[in-house]
């Protein structure tokens, strides 16, 4: 299962004994599945647990965002899409915030698949409504699903072995597979966003046809509990509770959705963002940065309690992390192992901890890092099988040496550029006048490391100093956020700084990110440009394990051989989310235990 990543976003999971028989029958209609384990909530129950029923409603909630907008078309690949779009679109199922991955119907109101998986159907709602009251229909769910395969690719990547989707009964759509097994398949059919066909086709306010292949401005028309009241291109959103959302009293949705409105104002410098939050021009803000969540909460607004701070860490206690700079293996230079290798041992982590953070960050050492899906010591039991049975395509490491970061330091730190400087030797690389250069061509190793925030920058400058005392010519490029979008969606660079988030439901998604299919299809989140069969096998054992434990193994065995490959730098994450937020705003006493529940749960006090 993916999740869906933003700055602050991360949900689900702690682990449930795995349970095969909680896939339905054929014709078996569900309200409800679970990829682990059994859904919490029955049939016919009233609500979350972890909502406040009597929220107040009302009020304006006022965010911020980094960077800019230019499209409002949540289907398109292309542009900077606005934020809180989810706002004003449903999907079939909704997940739940105190399961491990769980969904309910919200558009639809049951599914059933067989035995085998080849298929699933969706029984739309009767009572689902699109904002201009006509019904949510089955045409609309095909009309969006074909439309996010054919302009969207990393929709095609996740969904690719789902080969059509019809029509097949008044209030029903039956998506049909070409592969058998993938458990994962019904439940991610129910997190794309579901577009009203017939506005989509029509015209605008001027009479002109609306295109979903190009980017747009004008007010998207959904079936959510918010509309688009307002903008401006690039700057602010307004979004408005609607009074007339069909949805508003079913279960999955009692005691959320209480802001009367929702605001977003972009800024293009961090530090103009958090200076507006200081000043009570926003109310809500989630802190990434150690440091700076350290140093800069001495303002009045503290002292007088109308600031609160939160470390929470609820959304993190099932989400594995892997953040990474990430060289791009599609350019010569880094297609080398030994090299990317030496990439890792210029990286002083323990330095930058003491100096920049106070100690408080932990380095990222599994790309599931924080659960019990991340590999550790030698492997043994199920998952050495696996790997023994492709070792002759995996790394010999895998099997004599545990994956560790270097550890730096005041002491270690230039033992480590020595070793470092060794392994570019042993790539072909020589020192020429202070400059590290290629002993064939005498082309001095160069490395830009694009960013897309300028907040990033004091987190790599060391980094660069140690790239440069090896001789390399290393520098930093900063730009706009759709200059950097359009960058990483061609491949444009050498070396990103990027995050994945796993959950504890690893699948298709990881095709996506390591599957050799994504090298070159443009927008993929294969950021590294992985084209390994080896570590395709186990993508495909990931996702066709037959239980949990195979699932467990085979993840293991993944995230073992994506490390001794040393595809990325590892960085570092926090264990807790940070946030800080105007006391005005409130939320229920125990949020759900792997989320945030924000905004959707949350509610101003008194209405204000």
């Amino acid at each position: 299962m993916i999740i869906r990543f933003a700055p602050f976003v991360l949900a689900l999971a702690a682990l449930i004994p795995f349970a095969p028989v909680s896939l339905a029958q054929d014709a078996d209609w569900r309200h409800a599945v679970s990829m682990i384990g059994e859904p919490k909530y029955p049939e016919g129950f009233s609500r979350f647990d972890y909502v406040n029923p009597d929220a107040p409603k009302g009020g304006t909630l006022r965010l911020s965002e980094e960077g800019t907008f230019d499209s409002l078309n949540p289907v398109l690949a292309k542009g900077e899409l606005a934020a809180g779009l989810s706002l004003v679109f449903d999907t079939l199922m909704k997940s739940s915030e105190d399961e491990v991955s769980a969904t309910y119907g919200l558009l639809a109101e049951s599914m059933s698949f067989p035995d085998d998986i080849s298929k699933v159907t969706f029984r739309l709602r009767p009572e689902a409504r699109w904002a201009d009251g006509e019904p949510v229909t089955p045409e609309d769910v095909v009309f969006s699903f074909d439309k996010a395969k054919e302009l969207n690719p990393l929709q095609a990547n996740y969904y690719a072995h789902v080969v059509s989707a019809e029509k097949t009964g008044d209030r029903e759509v039956t998506f049909l597979f070409d592969e058998t097994n993938n458990r994962e398949l019904p439940q991610i059919l129910g997190q794309f966003l579901i577009l009203p066909k017939h506005w989509w086709e029509g015209t605008d306010e001027a009479g002109t046809s609306r295109d979903i292949e190009r980017t747009t401005l004008e007010p998207v028309m959904g079936s959510g509990p918010y509309r688009i009241a307002s903008l401006t291109a690039g700057s602010t959103l307004r979004f408005e509770l609607r009074d007339d959302y069909w949805g508003k009293d079913i279960n999955v949705n009692v005691g959320q959705h209480n802001f009367g409105a929702i605001e977003y104002v972009y800024f293009t410098d961090r530090n103009v963002e958090f200076e507006a939050f200081r000043a009570g021009r926003i109310d809500y803000y989630q802190d990434n940065s150690a440091s700076h969540w350290a140093t800069a909460y001495d303002f009045p607004a503290i002292t007088t309690g109308e600031v609160v701070r939160e470390e929470i860490e609820n959304p993190l206690r099932a989400v594995g992390i892997m953040q990474a700079l990430v060289p791009n293996m599609r350019l010569e230079k880094f297609q080398d192992a030994r090299v990317r290798r030496a990439l890792n041992f210029a990286f002083d982590f323990e330095g930058l901890n003491k100096t920049l953070a106070h100690n408080m960050l932990t380095r990222v050492d599994s790309y599931f890092w924080g659960t019990e899906l991340a590999s550790s010591g030698l492997p043994e039991g199920r998952e050495l099988e696996i790997l023994e049975a492709m070792k002759d395509k995996i790394p010999p490491e895998v099997f004599t040496t545990p994956f560790t970061n270097p550890v730096g330091g005041e002491t270690q730190a230039r033992a480590n550029l020595r070793q470092a400087l060794m392994l570019f030797r042993e790539a072909g690389y020589e020192l020429k006048d202070r400059k590290l250069v290629n002993s064939q061509t005498g082309e001095q190793l160069s490395i830009e490391i694009l960013l897309g925030s300028a907040s990033l920058e004091r987190s790599v400058l060391p980094y660069i100093s140690s790239l440069k005392d090896l001789g390399i010519d290393a520098r930093i490029r900063t730009v706009d956020g759709s200059q950097y979008t359009n960058r990483v969606r061609s491949f444009n660079y050498d070396m990103i700084w990027s995050v994945w988030a796993q959950t504890l439901n690893p699948g298709n998604e990881q095709a996506g990110y390591w599957g050799s299919k994504a090298v070159d299809r443009e927008g993929s989140r294969n950021y590294a440009g992985i084209s390994d069969p080896a570590i395709d096998e186990l993508i495909r054992m990931v996702i066709f394990a037959k239980d949990r434990d195979e699932q467990v193994a085979a993840v293991k065995a993944l995230d073992r051989v994506l490390l001794a490959n040393h595809y990325v730098v590892p960085l570092f994450y926090s264990r807790a989310v940070k946030v800080a937020y105007r006391k005005m705003l409130a939320h229920p006493e125990e949020l759900p235990y792997y989320g945030l529940g924000f905004p959707e749960v949350w509610w101003m006090n008194d209405g204000q």
